[in-house]
């Protein structure tokens, strides 16, 4: 594997240990990054780390440094910031296994992918994915990596395993500060039976190559463009105007009707079929 492990240790469970390599799941995908330019001159703007009062300094001369209180610092340097002793820095202990339905979808942050650091450490890493695909669990534990540490949760991944960084309690806003606005009315049964409908029609299985990041061809078309128009200003062209949404409940139903109506509203699902009429959505409707 040519890639460089993001982290290696123990991954415990209760007295068994398993000498794994964790690597980053992601990438950088295609993207356009911009310099600012000093507009009269053409070139590039540079960054310089300076200290007021004093002007630029060496970056040898840099340390980091904790504000105390306002105005004061503790300088650390890096061997004492190594120093710092925290046992999930070599070892990702599984301390509780939960569905993985309990953990809400805005705990997760950023996967990663487990496998097994040897072949000595193969039998007992299968093992505890296999218990895991058939317990239909994911196991939690704590790890320090990168200058902190981190909830993670880690779970069966074909042959192998990912772990996936989680949120801590306090990094997340509160849900209801946001939604609390919301009506919590029931939809009309029709309604409810037309989207649902829709979705069924939509329905297909999950292709993530079918999805490309167009902003990065408009900006690669735009570049062109202006390349092409040597430096003039390219307008941009009208949009169609988006409707507003303010209308009521025919406007809605008419919408979802002609949606269904469309040629093209089956085409992500050959074999997707609409949700059997319900009765009782019926006599309540």
């Amino acid at each position: 594997m040519a890639a460089r492990p993001y982290w290696k240790g123990q991954l415990r469970l209760a007295l068994v240990s398993i000498p794994v390599e964790i690597y980053s799941a992601t990438k950088s995908g295609a993207s356009i990054s911009f310099r600012q330019i000093h507009e009269p001159s053409g070139k590039p703007v540079k960054y310089l780390k300076s200290v007021p009062g004093i002007g630029p300094v060496d970056v040898d001369d840099i340390t980091k440094g904790y504000e105390y209180e306002k105005g004061n610092y503790v300088l650390l340097e890096e061997d004492e910031l190594e120093a710092v002793r925290l046992e999930s820095k070599k070892t990702l202990e599984l301390t509780l296994f939960v569905p993985s339905d309990d953990i809400d979808i805005t705990y997760y942050e950023k996967p990663y992918y487990v496998v097994p650091a040897d072949d000595l450490a193969n039998e007992a890493f299968i093992v505890l994915r296999e218990a895991l695909k058939k317990s239909r669990m994911v196991g939690l534990g704590q790890l320090a990596m990168r200058g902190r540490e981190y909830v993670v949760s880690v779970k069966p991944c074909g042959k192998g395993m990912v772990m996936e960084t989680l949120r801590y309690a306090d990094e997340l806003a509160k849900a209801q500060s946001y939604f609390s606005e919301i009506p919590a009315d029931k939809p009309d049964a029709e309604l409810l039976e037309l989207a649902e409908s829709l979705i069924a029609k939509k329905t297909g299985d999950f292709d993530p190559t079918q999805f490309k990041d167009r902003y990065i061809d408009a900006l690669k078309d735009l570049v062109a463009r202006k390349l092409k128009a040597r430096g003039r200003k390219i307008v941009a062209e009208d949009e169609p105007d988006v409707e507003s949404g303010k209308g009521n409940v025919i406007d809605l139903m008419a919408a979802l009707k002609k949606s269904l109506e469309k040629p093209g509203a089956g085409k992500a699902a050959k074999t997707a079929s609409p949700p059997a009429k319900k009765t009782a959505s019926k006599k309540s409707a």
